[in-house]
């Protein structure tokens, strides 16, 4: 069984990151090995994390850069940004610079934790709300260029995907049975070369489809 995850974090403000580290450490699942204001490659390289939080906020560092850094060091290493901005556009932009996960800082200490224990075994974390602002506002100016070439079907699909709606809450809106959304959504996965609906969405959010 493997141990506790190997989680550092990158915060801006002191008081808040010992804060933070102490709602880490409740999980037993997480094993806390640093805290600092900023990344370093000395830092990367005594700690070995499998995750790492970082902070957007207070800092002019380059995000693309810092994950660039980051990953030459230890390179399967999972990385989540945090952020005050309930923001789609900085969302975006830190899944399509290569984040596994955004994190606002006004979620429950619970969510927090589940967030960080999904990123860490490969999953990505998506705040809804975002996920849910960004569909509505690109619906409404029409339809993004598909990279995939999804059917109109299949892209009204993801971007219900996108919004967190299960297969039986999109055959309600979509006035279709749930087989015919399950064959559509696994139709989604193979043409996204993908097997989950959160891959499925941080795609389609990556590429602008939804």
């Amino acid at each position: 069984m493997a141990g506790p995850h190997r989680t550092l974090l990158i915060e801006s403000q002191m008081l808040f990151a010992k804060a933070l580290s102490q709602v880490l450490a409740q999980d037993p699942a997480i094993n806390v090995v640093g805290d600092a204001v900023m990344i370093s490659e000395p830092l990367l390289r005594t700690s070995r994390p499998e995750v790492v939080l970082y902070d957007l906020d207070g800092t002019d560092a380059d995000f693309v850069e810092t994950i660039a850094l980051t990953r030459s060091i230890v390179p399967n290493v999972k990385i989540c940004a945090m952020s005050m901005r309930l923001q789609p556009e900085t969302m975006q932009r830190c899944l399509s610079a290569g984040a596994d996960g955004y994190l606002v800082k006004d979620v429950t200490p619970p969510e927090f934790l589940r967030a960080i224990k999904a990123i860490a075994i490969g999953e990505t974390y998506v705040d809804p709300r975002i996920a849910g602002r960004l569909l509505r506002r690109r619906s409404t100016v029409g339809r993004y260029a598909d990279p995939c070439d999804l059917s109109t079907r299949e892209t009204e699909v993801v971007r219900l995907i996108v919004a967190g709606m299960s297969n039986k809450e999109i055959s309600s809106k979509l006035c279709l049975s749930e087989k015919t959304i399950k064959n559509h959504v696994s139709r989604i996965f193979s043409k996204f070369n993908c097997t989950a609906r959160t891959q499925a969405a941080v795609h389609a959010l990556r590429t602008g489809l939804a």
